[in-house]
């Protein structure tokens, strides 16, 4: 055997070695959902979940892929693959939803930070993709992840799906799994993962415009509070701001702050006051373009300015509440500093802001 044939069957090997396919029904499966089964599907056995997570004790996963076959019927779900996994509450995942098959959003990439899913913040390019599933069959899912990179592949295992060139969780070690939500069962088998060091990916991360002059890029961020404290409060006094501690929050480069990165809903308190100083140089009126998830109230020197609700469902039964530069407030700013407060509050599907001035003639923002 030559010397090179040699090194090539040595590093085929240790590729071999690293992928593992592990049956449901061992017992390096952590399971923790409202409904769980090992049964025989579609011709083979599966694991059928429904709320919850299967996890996989030991798998120290950082870079490499992560497969297995789904099958599922037409009904309304989010079940897929989880990878990078911290604990129940820390996370990334990518999903499928039968019920919007074909459609643009058939499927979703989301971060999980503190067990708040980030959907409504992460949506469009990069985050999902239209694709017809076949229902009542089986289906090969497979996740190539590297860096701050994955890929996804569905059915088709030459050509990925959808590229995502910006995961939002700080690369780490963690287990790999599966999941499916509370509204419909899923059926999973034939579950693989290999470990690479830099695994190559085919897919390529659009080029993003970079965010408009004028977009706050850093907030200050406060700790937790219980959202029915802010009932008609229409101006703030000392008391409803000695108790709140600050953080500051550098923006995402599209000009979002993710709250659940910092903060954890606990005991209702599931609102956040996020800040900024204007500087105005004269008195005059500034409009402010913004988006938030799911609710907010605006508060200019204390004094409210704007209330809005755009959580999932709001507005109509189809009304998804994805975060977007939907809204606008004028400001009244006095010469001198301007205190400005966004109360955002969340219920679930991501929880966050994003802002910007249409100019910044005579103002400065206070990074």
């Amino acid at each position: 055997m030559t010397k090179h044939l040699e090194v090539f069957v040595i590093i085929l090997a240790a590729a071999s070695a690293s992928a593992q396919t592990i049956p449901f029904d061992s017992d390096r499966w952590e399971i923790s959902a409202r409904e769980s089964k090992i049964e025989d599907y579609l011709g083979r056995q599966s694991l059928t979940i429904k709320g919850g997570q299967a996890i996989l004790k030991v798998s120290n996963f950082t870079n490499g892929i992560v497969e297995f076959d789904i099958a599922f019927g037409a009904d309304r779900g989010f079940m897929g693959g989880i990878w990078r996994w911290q604990d129940g509450r820390n996370y990334e995942e990518f999903y499928l939803r039968p019920h919007q098959s074909g459609k643009p959003d058939a499927n979703q990439y989301t971060p999980v930070f503190n067990g708040t899913s980030a959907w409504q913040l992460y949506h469009g390019s990069g985050y999902g993709v239209a694709i017809d599933y076949e229902f009542d069959e089986w289906m090969r899912v497979k996740i190539v992840v590297s860096g701050k990179s994955a890929e996804m592949y569905i059915k088709d295992m030459s050509t990925p799906l959808l590229f995502t060139g910006d995961l939002k969780r700080t690369v780490a070690a963690g287990r790999v799994g599966v999941s499916a939500g509370n509204f419909a069962a899923a059926h999973f088998s034939n579950f693989s993962f290999a470990v690479a060091d830099n695994p190559t990916l085919k897919g390529k991360a659009e080029t993003r415009e970079p965010v408009r002059a004028g977009t706050i890029m850093s907030w200050w961020v406060s700790n937790t509070f219980k959202e029915k404290s802010l009932e008609n409060k229409f101006s703030l006094g000392r008391p409803d701001k000695e108790d709140l501690t600050w953080r500051k929050m550098d923006c995402e480069p599209s000009g979002i702050v993710n709250f659940a990165r910092l903060s954890e809903i606990q005991d209702d308190k599931n609102t956040v006051f996020a800040k900024v100083m204007v500087l105005s140089r004269i008195e005059q009126v500034k409009k402010l373009s913004f988006g938030y998830s799911d609710r907010v109230k605006v508060y200019l020197n204390d004094r409210l300015i704007y209330g809005g609700d755009n959580g999932y469902g709001s507005r109509d039964f189809r009304f998804l509440g994805t975060i977007g530069y939907f809204d606008e407030v004028y400001l009244s700013l006095k010469p001198g500093k301007n205190r400005v407060l966004l109360a955002v509050s969340e219920s679930f599907g991501g929880w966050g802001v994003q802002a910007r001035f249409d100019d910044l003639d005579g103002i400065e923002i206070e990074q």
